[in-house]
C-alpha cells in the first residue's frame, strides 16, 4: 500500500479529510492516464509506429510511477520495504535497457491496484462523517427560570440541558428532573427503550421518547460517548491502514536479496570479466525479477472475487479484507438488527381466570394505538380488532391509561401496575429476556403481555453451519443479560456478553483475538468501533446504519444471515488462489534470475515468459470469479471444504 493510509483523522479535521480526498483524486486520474497511455503505445507498437509508442509508453511510466515511485522511496528510507519499492527498482531498470514497454506495463499495472486501494479509504473516511450528525446543531439549555438555545458545540459540564420529546441529546449526561423512555438503540443496541428518572445516565444520541427531561451535561460535545466513537472508528481504521498485506510480507525479504544478487553480479563479473556485459547482465536482472505477474496476482484474483461477491449481494472494499475474512477463526455477532430483526413482537399472552386473550390484547391496543412506542406498535400488531380510546395520557416511563367502552384501562410496567395473580408469569417472560406488559381494567389485572424482538429464523442455522466449520462464534451486546442469554440458547451460541457499550465491544473483541483472527457483524453505530478493531468488519447493510457499513470491511446488502456462511468460504477459496498466484510469480523469479545472470536467456526471452507467467497468473485469477454458493441451499459441509476453512 501507499503511505496515503497512513494518517489519521480525528473529528476536527475537516482539512485532512479533504487533503485526503484530493489526493485520493489526483493518484485515481494518473493512474488512469498511465492505462490509458499504456493502451496507446500498445496500439502504435502493433501498427509498428516505434517512436508513437515509446512517447505513449513513457507518458504511462511517469503518471503511473508518480503514484507509487516517491512512496516507495520514503519507505526506504524510514525501513519499509515492500511490493512498491521492488516495482520501483524493476522499473528503473526497464527503462534503462529501453525496455519501455515493459516498463509502462509495470507503472499502471500498479498504480491502478494503489488507487483502488486509495479510493475504498477515502470514502470510508468521509463515511463517518455521517455519525456526528446525530449530534444535534442546537441545544436548549436552562438559564435560571428561562433556557435560551446555544450551539451544541458550545455545551460545558455542568450545563443543564432541557429536552423535549422527540428530541436527540447532543451530549452524555445525568437525568436531574423528569422521567421519560429513550431511544438508545444508537448508542448502545438496546432493542427496547429504556426507561430513565431522575440520576439516570443518558448518552449522546438518545432520544428523548415523551417528556420533558432536564439532563446536566457531563461532557462536552466534542468527548461525548458518540464522538468516541467516531474516534475509535478512525483509529482502528488507521492501524488496519498501516497493516503489511500478504504481498508485502513476502516482498520484504525479496526486496533486498533481489538487490544483493544484482549487485553481486554487476560487482563480481565485472572484477572477473568484461564490465559493460556484467552491469547490462546486472540490469537484465533486475528486470528478470520485476514482479509484473506478482504485482498482478492478487489484483486480479480481488477484483473476480468481489465481482462475484457482489452479484451475490455484498460489497467487499478491497483485497485487505478478503485476505483477513479467509484466515478468521471467530465470528462476533452483535444482536439486535444482526442475529435479530430489531422488530419487538408479541411472543406470549397469559391472561387471570375470565379473560380471554383477545380481550386482553384488544383492550391494551385501544390505548397502546396513541403511541408511537415500539412497545405500542408490536401489541397493536397482534390485535385483529380494538375500539378507539379515550382520555388516553401516557405516563413517562411507566405507562399509559385511559378510557375504553367506558371502562379504566391502564397498560404498563410491572410496578405501575399490580401483577396480582400473574406474578410468577411476569419473572418466567422476564428470565425468557421478554418485556412484560400488565394490562389493568377496572382495577383488575387481567393479562400481561410478553414483547421481545425475536431471533432471525436462519440464525440457529447459520450458527451450526459456521460451526461445523470450526468457527468459534460470540454474541457481542448492549442489551440486557436475560434477553442476551434466551436468545443466544435459542441460537446456539455459548459465549455471551450483555450490557456493553461501544467500548466494551472494542474490548471484547480485543479479547477474542486471542483465539485467532475476529470478524465483526454487526449494524448500529454502536458496532462502528467493534467493526473497525475486527481484523473483518462486516455489516449487515440493509437495515444497517451509514457508519456502520463505512467502518466495515464488508457489507451484507440483503437482510439474511444466510450470506455469512458463503462470503467466509468465497474468502478461504479466494486466499488460496491469491496464495498460487503469489508462489507462481515467486518461482518464475527465482528461476529467471539465475538464468538471466549467467546470460542463457537474452532480454527479449526474459520478457516474453514474463508476459506468459502473467497471462498464466490473470488466468487463474479469474478462477474467483466463480459464483458464491448458495448456503440457502445447503448448509452440510464436506470433509474437503472443512480442510478448505483450515487452510
Amino acid at each position: 500500500m501507499g503511505d496515503a493510509c497512513c494518517g489519521s483523522v480525528t473529528p476536527t479535521s475537516g482539512g485532512a479529510d479533504v487533503a485526503d480526498e484530493r489526493d485520493g483524486r489526483w493518484r485515481t486520474g494518473a493512474a488512469a492516464v498511465a492505462a490509458v497511455a499504456w493502451l496507446v503505445g500498445i496500439v502504435f507498437e502493433l501498427t509498428n509506429a516505434e517512436a508513437a509508442a515509446s512517447a505513449a509508453f513513457v507518458v504511462a511510466i511517469v503518471a503511473g510511477g508518480a503514484t507509487f515511485v516517491p512512496g516507495a522511496v520514503r519507505g526506504l528510507t524510514s525501513g519499509r520495504l515492500g511490493v512498491g519499492l521492488l516495482m520501483s527498482i524493476a522499473l528503473v531498470g526497464a527503462v534503462v535497457l529501453g525496455q519501455f514497454g515493459e516498463a509502462a506495463s509495470l507503472a499502471f499495472l500498479f498504480s491502478i491496484s494503489e488507487a483502488l486501494e486509495e479510493w475504498a479509504v477515502t470514502r470510508s473516511r468521509r463515511g463517518l462523517r455521517a455519525a456526528l450528525s446525530l449530534v444535534p446543531d442546537t441545544a436548549r439549555v436552562r438559564r435560571g427560570a428561562s433556557t435560551v438555545e446555544i450551539a451544541s458545540a458550545e455545551l460545558r459540564v455542568g450545563d443543564r440541558i432541557v429536552l423535549w420529546a422527540g428530541e436527540r441529546l447532543p451530549t452524555d449526561g445525568v437525568v436531574v428532573e423528569g422521567r421519560s423512555s429513550v431511544d438508545v438503540s444508537a448508542v448502545t443496541g438496546e432493542s427496547m427503550p429504556v426507561d430513565v428518572e431522575l440520576g439516570s445516565v443518558v448518552l449522546a444520541g438518545s432520544i428523548n421518547g415523551g417528556g420533558v427531561l432536564e439532563i446536566e451535561a457531563t461532557a462536552p460535545t466534542a468527548d461525548s460517548t458518540l464522538a468516541r466513537v467516531v474516534r475509535a472508528v478512525e483509529e482502528a481504521q488507521d492501524r488496519k491502514g498501516r497493516a503489511q498485506r500478504l504481498a508485502d510480507r513476502i516482498a520484504r525479504p525479496l526486496v533486498p536479496g533481489i538487490l544483493i544478487i544484482a549487485a553481486a553480479i554487476a560487482v563480481v563479473g565485472s572484477a572477473l570479466g568484461d564490465p559493460a556485459v556484467w552491469v547490462e547482465r546486472a540490469l537484465v536482472v533486475l528486470v528478470a525479477a520485476s514482479p509484473c505477474a506478482f504485482a498482478i496476482a492478487v489484483p486480479v484474483t480481488v477484483f473476480a472475487a468481489i465481482g462475484a461477491a457482489t452479484e451475490a449481494g455484498l460489497v467487499i472494499k478491497g483485497g485487505a479484507a478478503l485476505e483477513a475474512l479467509g484466515t478468521v477463526r471467530v465470528v462476533a455477532l452483535d444482536k439486535t438488527g444482526t442475529l435479530t430483526r430489531n422488530r419487538p413482537t408479541v411472543i406470549d399472552v397469559i391472561t387471570a381466570a375470565g379473560t380471554d386473550r383477545a380481550t386482553a390484547v384488544s383492550f391494551a391496543a385501544s390505548l397502546e394505538a396513541s403511541s408511537d412506542h415500539p412497545l405500542a406498535r408490536a401489541i397493536t400488531a397482534a390485535s385483529n380488532s380494538f375500539a378507539a380510546a379515550t382520555g388516553v395520557h401516557a405516563v413517562a416511563g411507566h405507562g399509559i391509561t385511559g378510557t375504553v367502552e367506558g371502562r379504566a384501562v391502564r397498560v404498563g410496567k410491572p410496578g405501575f401496575i399490580d401483577a396480582a395473580t400473574l406474578a410468577a408469569d411476569v419473572s418466567r417472560l422476564q428470565a425468557g429476556g421478554a418485556t412484560a406488559v400488565l394490562v389493568e381494567v377496572d382495577g383488575d389485572t387481567i393479562a400481561v403481555i410478553g414483547v421481545r424482538d425475536e431471533l432471525r429464523p436462519e440464525a440457529a442455522e447459520v450458527i451450526a453451519a459456521l460451526h461445523r466449520r470450526g468457527v468459534r462464534v460470540a454474541m457481542l451486546t448492549g442489551d440486557n443479560a436475560a434477553t442476551a442469554a434466551a436468545l443466544a440458547a435459542q441460537a446456539g451460541i455459548d459465549d455471551v456478553r450483555a450490557e456493553l457499550l461501544p467500548a466494551d465491544k472494542t474490548r471484547a473483541v480485543e479479547q477474542l483475538a486471542a483465539h485467532g483472527g475476529v470478524a465483526m457483524v454487526g449494524d448500529g453505530i454502536n458496532d462502528a468501533p467493534a467493526l473497525a478493531t475486527a481484523q473483518v468488519g462486516i455489516a449487515m447493510g440493509a437495515a444497517g446504519s451509514d457508519v456502520a457499513i463505512e467502518a466495515a470491511d464488508i457489507a451484507i446488502m440483503g437482510d439474511r444471515l444466510t450470506h455469512l456462511p458463503d462470503v467466509l468460504d468465497h474468502a478461504v477459496r479466494t486466499r488460496r488462489i491469491m496464495i498460487q498466484n503469489l508462489v507462481l510469480s515467486g518461482l518464475i523469479i527465482a528461476v529467471l534470475i539465475p538464468i538471466a545472470a549467467f546470460g542463457w536467456l537474452g532480454l527479449g526471452a526474459v520478457v516474453a515468459t514474463h508476459e506468459i507467467a502473467e497471462i498464466a497468473v490473470i488466468a487463474n485469477g479469474l478462477r474467483a470469479r466463480r459464483r458464491l454458493h448458495r448456503h440457502a441451499a445447503s448448509t452440510h459441509v464436506t470433509a474437503s471444504e472443512q480442510e478448505v476453512v483450515h487452510a
